[in-house]
């Protein structure tokens, strides 16, 4: 059990980082280039790079670079991120069941 929750914690650390949630939930519909993923959440380019740079470091997103002219970079999910998909699929289902959309619109309140 000692090893369970170091395991656990870092685990949370990773998945809790803010903007990394839902950057796992656009890759898991597919390769993404930096720039649909910069149009597709409400985040910053560089946090956006900062964050990717994370995962990919954590062995979680996978940076593919394909030598085309120009050259197209994609970001993927690795195996090991592939195994996230049914934890965020899960958490997905549970705010649809239990968090209200007053509770987004109080939080988006509390943000500005």
């Amino acid at each position: 059990m000692s090893e369970l929750c170091p395991r656990f914690e870092k685990a949370m650390q990773l998945i809790s980082k803010r903007w990394v949630g839902l950057i796992l939930s656009e890759l898991i519909t597919g390769n993404k280039r930096f720039s649909e993923m910069e149009s597709n959440l409400p985040v910053s380019g560089r946090l956006l790079s900062d964050r990717l740079k994370m995962l990919e470091k954590e062995g979680i997103v996978e940076r593919n670079i394909y030598s085309e002219f120009p050259v197209r970079i994609e970001y993927s999910l690795s195996k090991k991120g592939q195994a996230l998909k049914p934890v965020i699929e899960e958490i997905q289902h549970w705010a649809d069941g239990w968090i209200t959309h007053e509770e987004v619109k109080d939080q988006k309140e509390n943000i500005k």
